[in-house]
């Protein structure tokens, strides 16, 4: 069993016979496998690394989706759905590519390289003065997140075996719970003092002391080959076809109903071309460029095959609930963003304690398909009860719903991973979990653009003629409205909270539809038994490393 990126296989004994050799030599020990119940500092502080990246990524998802009406209100914005949407459309457009970077480049720089441009996203949403702005490094921030989070799940398939894995991610899972349950207390409490821009800025110390840790722990790896021949191996045709398709539909999606009506040229277009796209996508990667972003056995193992579809579907649903539960509750409840994030404590704390239980009882039992059928089960019921919610749903309602709902989303975090590994060879690890967390947060894209369009269209049909009479035509004005309510006059108060509950009631209604298709992907998989090795073929690169570590510590004494 491996230890950490350090301490992946056993190695060949070495010589020691100079100074440059015994560098070598402790490389080497630093690499040895320990067994089971044995791993050290090391191990430990490159796992404590990739939680505090998680974090990141954690604590930004969760109290930023709760302060973002008062965000755009202080900002005179109205691109609501772009907000969210550009954080997971950009953190889709990178993940295609952070298989073939980790494998080319190794892990460590490119993970600093991703930490760092996170922070620098949250410089440029702290320090926005417009929706542009915002837009532009909610960008930048996605790119970052998207690519942090590939590399730290490769980095943690690198440290330990698949059936092992349960009670690693449950302390993982641990870590999304403090985040979910302070999350939107944080972000509510800031928006509402009207310090909303520290959502941003606390980013900052937490990126730096994961830079930090990193590059204190965790042994940089580069296989060898020349810079230019890695660059021209990546796939870029396939990643401008998914990039240019998947911006096409979510435009379309975005101006409909909006900007132009469905029918028009500008709405079906891009919809139309978008959709070719990605089937275009898939059919060059499987004839022409044969699976370079999208695995070989993407297309020859229905196990797999299932683990990635439940993925998406799970991605669509987990992400619309956690945006658009707190505009239930802030436009419809009255409830204030700090309100509203405690009011989703339902949610905060079932998913991440769901997660737990679901990684010890895949390590225990050794299977994972029941895991899967009940908390797609689970799911379908949690979006069930939440369609029935009415401005005059009382708190057992509209807290306890959101339980059987956290529940299943809880299960399925972490239970779709094991069908997509558990039928492959280990060496196929980086480029699998690459792929994996590309299919997350691209229907993550698809929740929040798409919760989005119903909610607004929705809101056009359902308020009042004397409000939306004075509204900008063709504009985003949801979150522009939520935090003027309160101070409405009746009826026109009553008729606005009515009109966003009927449209978050149809939000639910989609994602019991999707929630229903992700349980019918439970039908393609079959239990198979989980390797109990690492990647060896990563580990024999790691060898070749370093060898050159040690003749750069003799060469340079730096280590």
């Amino acid at each position: 069993m491996a230890d950490s990126p350090l301490e992946l296989v056993p190695m060949q004994p070495v010589d020691v016979q100079d100074e440059t050799d015994k560098a070598m030599d402790r490389t080497a020990n630093e690499m040895m496998v320990t067994p089971k119940g044995e791993r050290g500092f090391i191990f430990w502080m490159i796992f404590a690394s990739t939680l505090l990246v998680e974090m990141l990524s954690a604590l930004d998802l969760t109290a930023v989706s709760t302060a973002l009406p008062t965000i755009v209100e202080r900002l005179h914005g109205s691109d609501f759905i772009w907000a969210g949407g550009a954080y997971t459309i950009a953190s889709t457009a990178v993940l295609p590519l952070v298989g073939g970077l980790v494998s080319g480049f190794g892990r460590k720089w490119v993970l600093i390289g991703f930490v760092f441009c996170f922070a620098v996203g949250s410089v440029f949403c702290g320090t926005a003065r417009s929706m542009k702005m915002l837009i532009v490094g909610r960008a930048i921030q996605g790119l970052g997140s998207g690519g942090s989070l590939s590399c730290t799940e490769i980095i943690f398939a690198d440290m330990v075996p698949l059936p092992e894995r349960g009670k690693f991610q449950g302390i993982g899972a641990a870590v999304w719970a403090l985040a979910c349950a302070v999350g939107p207390p944080i972000g509510g409490a800031l928006a509402g003092s009207g310090a909303w821009r520290w959502l941003f800025y606390m980013n900052l110390p937490l990126c730096a002391l994961a830079a930090i840790a990193i590059c204190m722990f965790l042994r940089n790896v580069v296989p060898e080959g020349g810079v230019i021949d890695k660059i021209n191996d990546m796939d870029w045709p396939g990643n401008c076809i998914i990039i240019t398709s998947t911006v096409l539909v979510f435009l379309g999606l975005t101006w409909g109903g909006l900007r132009f009506s469905w029918t028009a040229p500008q709405v079906l277009v891009p919809i139309i071309l978008g959709a070719i796209g990605i089937v275009v996508f898939f059919v060059a990667e499987k004839v022409w460029l044969h699976g370079r972003t999208v695995p070989a056995f993407l297309f020859t193992n229905r196990t797999t095959l299932s683990g990635y579809l439940g993925t998406f579907f799970h991605g669509v649903v987990s992400l619309t609930a956690i945006y658009y539960l707190p505009v239930y509750l802030q436009a419809s409840k009255d409830a204030s963003a700090l309100h509203s994030g405690i009011d989703m404590f339902g949610l905060s704390f079932s998913i991440p304690l769901f997660a737990i239980f679901t990684g010890v009882s895949i390590e225990v039992f050794n299977i994972y398909r029941p895991q899967n059928y009940i908390g797609w089960i689970c799911t379908l019921v949690g979006f069930v009860l939440l369609s029935l919610l009415t401005p005059k749903s009382g708190p057992a309602e509209y807290i306890g719903f959101q339980i059987p709902l956290g529940v299943g989303v809880g299960i399925l975090w972490l239970g779709t991973q094991y069908p997509v590994l558990a039928p492959l060879p280990v060496s196929d690890n980086a480029y699998a979990l690459a792929f994996f967390v590309f299919v997350r947060n691209f229907a993550q894209s698809w929740g929040i653009v798409v919760g989005g369009a119903i909610l607004q269209n929705v809101l056009t049909q359902k308020l009042p003629t004397s409000l939306t009479s004075k509204l900008p035509k063709g504009r985003d004005y949801a979150y522009q409205l939520i935090p003027n309510i309160r101070d409405m006059h009746e009826p026109q108060k009553t008729e606005v909270r009515v009109a966003f509950s009927q449209g978050t009631q149809l939000i639910w209604r989609v994602m019991i539809g999707l929630s229903a298709a992700g349980l019918l992907t439970c039908l393609l998989m079959r239990e198979e038994e989980m390797k109990t090795e690492v990647d060896e073929t990563w580990a024999v690169t790691e060898q070749k490393k370093g060898k050159k570590d040690a003749e750069d510590v003799h060469e340079h004494a730096v280590v």
